[in-house]
């Protein structure tokens, strides 16, 4: 059976076909510009790659270069689009509504829609992805909807209820949903996997670090606690958000310079965090270097991410009344080493000491704690689309 994995963005849509016989990759790529000019990039698991130019009005279009680079170009893997058993898609938002993945039909495509005020920047743009996929595929192939929010829904009303007049969750719904749940989820589950460790008694931390950032607190395999909120920018600072902070900063700032709620949304999502602090770059890679050769502000930024980082962890560690392991995931996660580290030396209370040369490599689980640690640190790639496949499988079964 292959499963088409596909993540829509507004403007651009990120795709897999996976082998689910092997949960191998057969090919992955990446359509941008959508809307604008149109051009896509897709590799075969073989190495083969082919790129081109082509128009893409809508994610109508790019689906069609997306199939033409499946099926005829010089990368092909498949011969026909009766080869894709079903199609399952990455949704941000399922609210409380969805505790987990469904079959998507006109009711739920209605519910996506409807929770698009909680995640315009996403929600929207999976909507087109499915409805693009119904003007090719037809209704013959079934489609799954796999949500970003659904792993956080085993919180407790004392976590995601926000301390603002209750009649705003009756109203609007407003409260703490959290994000990145098919990666956090993902990483604990290969977690319980590669060390035997039982869920049920088990307190594990992930931290889901990339341009966008998130830590959740998981007890006996379901999410306790998660630091991103009603949106992702809740939490604590990453590449251009600011995370959580004194709210009356935002109405201090608005008053001062005149600004409008979209005005400070838009300071807040695009313009802080590490970027913010720095005034160098999103990137960590530019900050550390940018640090690394004296300026003050690149390591005033690097500083501060990193003890809210920790700040995190030891909150969460109080919330659960111990912890089993931590787990590292996400494109800084995975690769800075030294962020790592920097952790690892501040939780040496708990008993965890760093194995450098673990903690050096990179692609692949590993344990980067030494073996005598009593607090198993581990680095964990992340795999949603892997996790995405395997929900649409199982539904669709």
């Amino acid at each position: 059976m292959k499963i088409f994995v596909v993540n829509a963005g507004s403007s651009s849509m990120k795709y897999q076909l996976i082998d689910m016989e092997t949960e191998g990759v057969l090919a992955k790529g990446l359509c941008e510009r959508i809307g604008v000019t149109g051009c896509i990039t897709h590799k075969a698991a073989d190495g083969r790659v082919y790129s081109a130019d082509t128009a893409m009005p809508t994610h109508a279009e790019a689906f069609e270069a997306v199939v033409y680079a499946m099926t005829q170009s010089d990368a092909k893997v498949i011969d026909s689009l009766d080869e894709i058993t079903a199609i399952g898609h990455r949704i941000v938002q399922g609210g409380d509504t969805y505790s987990e993945s469904v079959k998507i039909d006109e009711d739920v495509m209605k519910v996506v829609d409807e929770l698009s005020e909680l995640a315009p920047l996403h929600n929207p743009a999976n909507l087109l992805g499915i409805k693009a996929c119904y003007k090719l595929f037809g209704d013959k192939t079934p489609q799954v909807a796999v949500f970003d929010t659904s792993f956080h829904q085993t919180m407790e009303a004392t976590q995601y209820v926000y301390p603002i007049p209750y009649e705003y969750y009756d109203k609007y719904k407003i409260r703490r949903y959290g994000a990145h749940g098919t990666s956090h989820r993902y990483v604990c589950d290969e977690l319980f996997n590669i060390t035997g460790m039982k869920k049920e008694g088990s307190k594990v931390i992930t931290c889901h670090l990339g341009n966008g950032c998130s830590i959740t607190a998981i007890k006996d395999g379901k999410c306790f606690d998660t630091s991103m909120g009603f949106t992702p920018l809740d939490g604590f600072m990453m590449g251009t958000r600011s995370g959580a902070m004194d709210p009356s900063v935002l109405t201090y700032i608005a008053n001062k310079d005149g600004l409008s709620a979209d005005d400070i949304s838009n300071i807040l999502n695009k313009k802080s965090g590490v970027l913010g602090v720095s005034g160098v770059s999103n990137d960590n890679r530019d900050v550390a270097a940018a640090a690394e050769a004296g300026n003050e502000r690149a390591k005033l930024a690097t500083d501060m991410q990193r003890y809210q980082i920790i700040k995190f962890i030891g909150s969460y560690i109080a919330a659960l009344g111990g912890i089993d392991a931590i787990v590292f995931t996400g494109g800084i996660g995975e690769n800075d080493k030294d962020l790592r580290a920097a952790v690892m030396e501040n939780l040496k209370f708990l008993g965890i000491e760093c194995d450098a040369e673990n903690n050096a490599k990179r692609g692949e689980n590993i344990r980067v704690s030494t073996a005598d640690s009593k607090v198993g640190v581990y680095v964990i790639p992340t795999n949603e689309e892997l996790v995405i496949a395997r929900d649409t499988l199982s539904l669709i079964k």
